[in-house]
């Protein structure tokens, strides 16, 4: 029975270039980090299936963002609100928009999704950028990453 250590080795040397899995990666975390639950699985999904990148490694870095995806949201949120100049004002509380009309609580909440993905759009595209980077770096000195192929 095969290792763990040589399974990833042998998953790794299956034709990935160092860059290529730095950006397969960084994508991975980066939509793992979308402000909208739900949905980053079928995103990393048809982003890898677009650009024909690994689905195991891409939904890896998914996962491994996953508990950011939460955390992040009320300050996706907030930096939406300035950068679409509507200050630092006091956001809608979910607790008031719950005793509120249906049509009042999807309106608020459509608003608050569309300013927590405009904020991570704004992080995100100078995220993947620096994350493809820095782990291209380090993934050429990784042997079993290093030594692989590259699939066109």
């Amino acid at each position: 029975m095969e290792s763990i250590k040589q399974k990833a080795a042998t998953w790794l040397r299956q034709g990935v270039s160092p860059r290529r899995l730095a950006l397969t990666l960084a994508l991975g975390f980066a939509i793992g980090c979308i402000p909208v639950v739900g949905v980053t699985s079928a995103l990393c999904f048809l982003v890898a299936s677009a650009l024909r990148l690994n689905f195991p490694a891409i939904q890896a870095a998914n996962w491994t963002a996953m508990p950011l995806q939460v955390a992040l949201i009320v300050p996706f949120v907030r930096l939406g609100r300035r950068l679409l100049g509507f200050g630092s004002g006091r956001a809608v509380e979910i607790g008031s928009l719950l005793h509120s009309k249906p049509s009042v609580f999807f309106s608020q909440m459509g608003w608050m999704t569309g300013q927590a993905l405009l904020a991570w759009a704004v992080i995100a595209v100078p995220a993947v950028l620096l994350m493809t980077a820095m782990l291209t770096a380090v993934l050429r000195r990784v042997p079993a990453v290093a030594g692989a192929a590259p699939v066109n």
